[in-house]
């Protein structure tokens, strides 16, 4: 069944305990953490104190998005600050086999990253080696940004490839998610649903992920 991933760049960081807390009762067992450079993508974000303050706050998975230029260099960093699973973008990293299978010595899941208009055929030889594969249905950099419909597309694709191959990486969304294309989202085959703004940006972030787990589970259950 599909999971819901709070993503914590949307929280209020003033109350980020608090608010970590709520989704945790409400049923979330993984949560988002978007790192951002000022060079990959045109914003900053959270650093390895941040992930380390959330890891001494929550024993639920935390799935760090490495949105920066030379992941290569920072992947230890992250990994020691708590990530439990680690994601790269195919766009700025050279090396993947060596980077992914660094992330997985270090005993974390290693995930590889795709930007909207990168085709899933840059990543024939390297499904075998992933754990996921995030796909980002907006641009990267910001948050609160429309939905990209056709990586859907490319979601199907993968779920197509990994079916043949049979293959067991898992499918991960990410941007523009809400209630209302959760459910497509859920029936393209993605397990991992990352959900920012709907969660956070709501006055009960708790009742907020439960709505959007519910909707997601909902179209998965539906008879065909």
């Amino acid at each position: 069944m599909p999971e819901i991933l709070p993503s914590l760049l949307a929280a209020d960081f003033t109350r980020l305990g608090e608010q970590i807390a709520q989704v945790e009762s409400s049923g979330a067992r993984i949560l988002h953490l978007d790192i951002m450079d000022g060079h990959f993508v045109p914003n900053l974000s959270m650093g390895t104190p941040i992930v380390s303050a959330v890891r001494k706050v929550t024993r639920l998975t935390l799935d760090v998005h490495l949105m920066v230029a030379n992941p290569e260099a920072v992947v230890p960093l992250f990994l020691e600050a708590g990530a439990d699973c680690v994601s790269v973008h195919q766009e700025t990293t050279p090396h993947l086999d060596r980077t992914l299978r660094f992330i997985q010595s270090e005993g974390a899941k290693a995930g590889v990253v795709l930007n909207p208009s990168t085709p899933v055929s840059t990543l024939e030889h390297a499904l075998d080696l992933c754990d996921y594969v995030l796909l980002m249905s907006v641009n990267p950099g910001f948050g609160g940004q429309k939905f990209i419909p056709y990586v859907l597309d490319k979601a199907r694709a993968l779920r197509d490839w990994r079916d043949r191959r049979r293959l067991e990486f898992l499918i991960e969304i990410d941007g523009g998610v809400s209630v209302d294309n959760v459910g497509k989202v859920a029936e393209a085959g993605v397990d991992w649903i990352v959900a920012g703004s709907s969660v956070f940006g709501e006055a009960d972030p708790g009742s907020a992920f439960s709505r959007l787990s519910r909707a997601a589970r909902d179209s998965v259950a539906r008879p065909a």
